[in-house]
């Protein structure tokens, strides 16, 4: 039996590179039906998907997912006026502001399993009651920014496991930011939310209730909130093509991301228009608000990017760039240090040159080293000898100094001594000065 590389003729074309070459075959082989492989897979397999929507009381989130998953995913809530936390307050009076003051942000999770067309979805809404509901909302983003990283930091632990065949991925992948609809700009919790978490999570910003604004007022806050957005270096999740996209495909792209940041209206009722169809929306005495109609709000572009479009890279973003980043600092902050080199391909006659030029860098390196350690030393010598010999000259000046002082001296001493006038002749003197005395040996004259 002849292998499948010898029964296949085969056009070989060099890259530019000096690794593999690229090979274009002549015949079918049949791994370019690995992508129906993996999609039968995935299909079996199911697939999770974790969404955390943040945001203050009574901006619509849960309406809104249930809006977007047609499903009951979060139930109904009791008394629900959507008024949210100023309601509470107008109806228990003065208890509303001790609420708001005692008000902290909670993590709740909601698991729901939904089908469509074969395909299983596992998913998890986190949500974040009580975010902007205190009066001192400084430090609202921690506990959100904790939750994010403690999800992070259990799949890296089951990442470290001897048997990850059952590895649990609960990590967010994409967060649904809440905007209060003011008409202004951002607010200071929103921007410093947003700067503590673009490096967390798949940040997509969404302005809420949009139909308590006109058209223009929308247009003009999506560009305020965009100029806050840039102006603070924050990233923010937006659809990309690629060279393997058709025109089609990038023409959405562009479409989606121009949307961005999504003016949305949930709604979970249906209403009738006036030609008798029903709609999901909102009803109004001078309209309905539609949420499914584009010329009304960006619900649908918001939905498109979220589960029909982007879904995938939202996940592949997550654990590409997103965690890894933060497995990496985590592992550095730990003081694991990875050797890249033994990654490389080992060449010997590489190395051993490698090794040569090491070598002699170090060489060079202690010869200059030396070099600037004698020079040191010979500085240093001299400079003491310089010291020494200005020591000797000033001692033998002091010296020299004190003996011509000392002679001066003795020469007026002398000059006070020597009595005056001219000495006497019958004094016989030496040539040293000291008087002769006469000699003993010379006969004595006299009389006799």
């Amino acid at each position: 039996m002849r292998s499948a590389t010898s029964s296949i003729p085969t056009q070989q074309q060099p890259t530019g590179g000096a690794g593999a070459t690229k090979k274009k075959m002549n015949g079918y082989v049949g791994f370019s039906n690995f992508p129906n492989q993996e999609h039968r897979r995935s299909v079996k397999r199911g697939f999770n998907f974790t969404l955390m929507v943040v945001g203050e009381s009574g901006l619509g989130k849960s309406t809104l997912v249930n809006t977007l998953f047609e499903s009951k995913v979060y139930p109904a809530k009791e008394s629900d006026d959507g008024l949210g936390l100023a309601g509470s307050a107008a109806r228990n009076g003065s208890s509303g502001t001790a609420e708001a003051q005692k008000r902290t942000v909670e993590i709740t999770s909601v698991s729901a399993d939904i089908q469509e067309n074969g395909v299983k979805l596992r998913l998890s809404v986190v949500d974040t009651p009580g975010f902007g509901d205190s009066i001192n909302n400084e430090n609202a983003w921690r506990p959100i920014l904790e939750n994010i990283e403690s999800r992070f930091d259990a799949y890296l632990a089951q990442e470290n496991r001897v048997n990850r065949s059952k590895i649990v991925d609960n990590r967010v992948n994409a967060l649904l930011y809440f905007i209060k609809p003011t008409g202004h700009s951002l607010r200071a919790v929103d921007i410093e939310f947003m700067k503590q978490l673009h490096t967390r999570v798949n940040l997509i910003p969404v302005i809420a209730k949009s139909d308590t604004l006109t058209p223009r007022e929308v247009e003009q806050f999506k560009a305020r909130v965009l100029a806050d957005i840039n102006y603070h270096g924050i990233h923010i999740f937006k659809p990309v093509s690629d060279q393997y996209d058709d025109p089609e495909t990038i023409a959405d792209n562009k479409a989606i991301a121009a949307k961005i940041p999504f003016a949305v209206v949930g709604s979970e009722k249906l209403v009738q228009r006036p030609d008798g169809t029903r709609v999901r929306g909102r009803q109004y005495p001078w309209g309905i608000i539609e949420v499914e109609n584009e010329t009304h709000n960006d619900f649908v572009s918001l939905r498109q990017m979220l589960l029909r479009t982007h879904m995938e890279e939202l996940r592949d973003e997550t654990d590409v760039s997103l965690y890894e980043s933060y497995r990496t600092q985590k592992l550095l902050a730990l003081g694991h240090v990875q050797d890249n080199g033994v990654f490389r391909e080992f060449n010997p006659r590489l190395q051993q040159e490698e090794e040569e030029r090491l070598h002699a860098a170090k060489m060079t390196k202690l010869e200059a080293e030396m070099s600037a350690v004698f020079r040191q030393k010979v500085q240093e010598k001299e400079e003491k000898l310089k010291k020494s010999e200005e020591e000797l000259y000033s001692r033998h000046k002091h010296m020299k100094a004190g003996m011509e002082k000392q002679r001066r001296d003795l020469e007026d001493k002398k000059a006070a001594v020597a009595p005056p006038g001219p000495l006497p002749t019958h004094s016989a003197v030496h040539l040293d000065g000291a008087p002769r005395m006469p000699s003993k040996d010379k006969k004595k004259r006299g009389f006799f």
